[in-house]
């Protein structure tokens, strides 16, 4: 009977508290109806505000990286994938000629092949062309409001304009701003600097015969070099190790029957050309594979100042375009037959432009092999780029890089000397 009369009581409060919040609510509706529509505040349907919500939840974090990209290397590969990791996009901006002209000097590769470089990158989703050098407030809110950007990135060397402000001021005051660590070893200055001290060396030491890379690799890079004009062009100090390697590598392995393309060479100074020819011999497989020569090779094919770009360096920047599957690092000369069978390649391809077009005519033709067994394929090479090219464009203009490499270096030595340890990957 005790429990009976409990539960009697509490559907009694229920039944209560039911009627007076029906009588409140009714009131208040009333109220509303004869206060008119200007008592009702202007919210958004239910709906929309709960989709709101949900995309604002799931909405993907978006990074906006900028820069030149000019001679696009393994560094500029190593701050976008740093800068990929801080978001779910990266967004990259690549900025003009002309801004390029009138903060740094003339750029050694046009915005259209800057372009094709950046969108090739594997951690890049999304390019912006013809961007600022310096981050506007107008084009600061430009990227916040059309491009939905939650951070702006840049690596922790100094940005200046010919003014000697901050490029980034902006975004810094804003709070979207997040640091990356800068990759050392390689800078474009110090690639230019490669080859005007090449092309000094082959002016003036004709009696030296071994390889400018080589003097890099048995450690003479170290030392800063200015070849008598005083412009200190540094030289590698590149430091390679397995981690950076790891990083940039895929960690997917080819399918059981999955057609694999075979496409070597020296790719030095990686550029545009390298990058359409990659694009097309991927479309002909489902796995890509690139091997890539020694230094050793390149200089006896190639002549003693070659390459540019030491075997670790090149294969960092192959490794980073998102048509290449895997590389080898230090591929033969040669393509054997043991060769083909290790690694189950079921076409060898070679473009229309390259250094060395004569390798049929000779007697150790590197191809024999895959054409004597009907699996080799030219590709018809979209770009009538090589990188003889490159070099010619800074020989060409060569007082013009001149300058500018003097006047980069001078803030490059001020960072190295400043320099202070940033944790980062």
């Amino acid at each position: 009977m005790e429990a009976g009369s409990g539960s009697s009581a509490c559907s009694a409060r229920t039944l209560a508290a039911c009627v007076i919040g029906g009588i409140v609510l009714g009131a208040s509706v009333l109220a509303l109806h004869h206060a008119g529509s200007s008592a009702i505040p202007s919210l958004p349907p239910l709906d929309a505000v709960r989709r709101r919500l949900r995309r604002r939840r799931h909405r993907p974090v978006r990074v906006y990286m900028d820069g030149c990209f000019d001679m696009m290397h393994y560094g500029h590969c190593n701050a976008l994938r740093q800068a990929r990791a801080l978001g779910d996009e990266l967004i990259v901006g690549v900025i003009s000629d002309d801004e390029i002209k009138a903060n740094k000097g003339p750029p050694v590769t046009p915005l259209h092949e800057r372009m094709i470089m950046v969108r090739a990158v594997k951690w890049v989703d999304d390019i912006i062309p013809d961007a600022p050098y310096a981050i506007t407030e107008e084009f600061m809110n430009k990227l916040f409001t059309e491009y939905n950007i939650d951070y702006i990135i840049h690596g922790d060397d100094p940005c200046l304009l010919p003014d000697g402000t901050d490029a980034y001021a902006l975004a810094k005051k804003a709070g979207r701003y997040k640091q990356i660590k800068r990759t050392e070893g390689v800078s474009t200055t110090d690639i230019v600097g490669r080859m005007l001290l090449c092309v000094r060396e082959r002016s003036s030491d004709a009696h030296n015969h071994s390889s400018l890379q080589r003097q890099f690799s048995s450690g003479h890079g170290q030392k800063v070099d200015d070849g008598g004009s005083g412009s200190g062009t540094r030289v590698s100090h590149f430091l390679p190790t397995s981690r950076r390697i790891v990083q940039f590598s895929n960690s997917r392995g080819p399918g059981p029957d999955s057609r694999i393309v075979y496409i070597d060479g020296a790719f030095d100074l990686f550029h545009a050309g390298h990058v359409e020819i990659l694009r097309l011999a991927r479309e002909l497989g489902d796995f890509l594979l690139v091997g890539i020569h020694t230094d050793q090779t390149i200089s006896s094919t190639r002549g003693r100042h070659r390459p540019i770009m030491n075997l670790h360096e090149r294969s960092l920047s192959v490794l980073a375009c998102r048509y290449v599957d895997e590389v080898i690092i230090g591929a033969p000369w040669d393509v054997s037959k043991d060769m083909i069978t290790t690694f189950n390649i079921s076409l060898v391809v070679h473009g229309t432009i390259a250094e060395n077009m004569d390798y049929a005519k000779d007697d150790s033709n590197p191809y024999a092999i895959p054409m004597a067994m009907g699996i080799y394929h030219r590709l018809e090479s979209p770009l009538d780029i090589t990188t003889s090219t490159i070099i010619r464009r800074i020989v060409a203009n060569h007082e013009a890089y001149q300058k500018r490499n003097e006047k980069k270096e001078a803030s490059e030595k001020k960072y190295y000397e400043g320099k202070s340890f940033v944790n980062g990957e």
